[in-house]
């Protein structure tokens, strides 16, 4: 693709990135970024997600400096983060540690530790408050002092880590195959470039990077027609998980030696699908299989959509574009797409002048052949 250098714009660059700043600031106000990372909790777990990059502060910031945009948000942080150096790396978390806040199944009513509602939308009746347009400091304060007032701790404490995950049950009855630890490196996409076709840790990490609306979008497409499946969510969780690196001082890095540096918060789905298997003589048997989903933040509708390409990529199809992997992977990704689109807005005067000459040569000989025929 062909462009040409702008000469004598600086100026106008300046004078355009001037007028943004103006924009933002037209109305006498800013943000303020703790005020951000307090309020707009799922905006910042999006941004996180699709980032790649764990970090409510550097989130709120980025949301801030683009305006509330989330594609440009995610550009921000992706771009940051490819400075920052990799000093360590984690131990493998298990995610049967988390400390639950929100865990519910669709399959099954009573399970061990029981349904836990936590916070969710799901359950609002989606109308407009119109007293947020009122609400202040003090109110918020008095609130949250009467919440806790209202709600101590249980005397009968449900313990919230350690929750047995529903899909263990289904694999003691033998309903779903048990699968054999995989303890390969996972391959990193942050640091080499996907090839095709990919290993599942790849299409886990691009997936769970992906846009938002993008995995939504095909996820429900597998649903109405792609497919046409109608999975359910075997459980859905969410909470805080304990992170560890190894003692730097310590060869054998040995587990106990570890050190604790924090959690964070996840959403994780295990989804499951009924799949008819063959078993010779016409007999067919009914197996589940699973579709995996896991996100940073509380971001439920991404980690369901997730879950089913997890599947659909796993299974393949060649008639669906949904369980193609080349057109899913490199379709989703937020920062690939949207650059890609806006690249549109540049300077293309060659390639289009080019275009142009073309159709005008291609136009005059129709026009002199019509003309020649006409006079004949």
């Amino acid at each position: 693709m062909g462009y040409v250098a702008v000469k004598g714009g600086t100026q106008a660059i300046e004078e355009s990135i001037k007028r943004l700043k103006y924009e933002r600031l037209q109305k006498g106000m800013t943000l303020d970024c703790k005020r951000i990372e307090a309020g707009m909790r799922c905006l910042i777990d999006q941004v996180m997600s699709e980032s790649s990059l764990y970090s409510e502060e550097l989130a709120s910031i980025a949301i801030k400096q683009a305006e509330g945009s989330p594609e440009e948000a995610v550009f921000l942080l992706r771009a940051y983060r490819s400075t920052l150096p990799r000093k360590h790396y984690t131990r493998i978390v298990n995610t049967e540690d988390m400390f639950v806040e929100r865990r519910i199944s669709a399959s099954f009513k009573d399970i061990p530790g029981g349904q836990i509602l936590g916070a969710a939308y799901d359950y609002t009746h989606r109308l407009i408050d119109f007293s947020l347009t009122e609400e202040t400091d003090e109110e918020t304060a008095r609130w949250l002092a009467d919440y806790i007032q209202d709600n101590p701790p249980a005397k009968d404490f449900v313990e919230l880590d350690n929750l047995t995950q529903v899909i263990d049950y289904l694999r003691k009855e033998g309903l779903i195959r048990t699968c054999e630890d995989d303890d390969t490196e996972p391959f990193d996409v942050t640091k080499e470039s996907v090839q095709f076709p990919t290993s599942r840790s790849a299409r886990l990490q691009i997936l769970t990077r992906g846009q938002t609306g993008a995995v939504t979008s095909l996820g429900y497409a597998i649903l109405r027609s792609y497919g046409a499946l109608h999975p359910n969510v075997g459980e859905l969780r969410i909470g805080n998980l304990p992170l560890c690196v190894d003692n730097p001082f310590n060869e054998e890095h040995e587990e106990e030696d570890a050190y604790f540096i924090g959690e964070i918060k996840v959403t994780e789905v295990e989804t499951l699908f009924p799949k008819a298997i063959e078993k010779g003589n016409g007999r067919k048997e009914l197996e589940l299989e699973i579709g995996y989903g896991i996100c940073y933040g509380q971001n439920e509708t991404k980690a369901i959509a997730m879950s089913l390409l997890d599947n659909s990529l796993e299974t393949g199809h060649p008639e669906y574009p949904t369980h193609n992997e080349e057109f899913v992977l490199l379709h989703i990704d937020s920062v690939e797409a949207s650059g890609f689109i806006s690249h549109l807005k540049l300077p293309h005067y060659v390639t289009f002048q080019s275009k142009l000459d073309s159709v005008r040569k291609l136009r005059k000989r129709a026009d002199g052949k019509t003309n020649e025929e006409f006079e004949e």
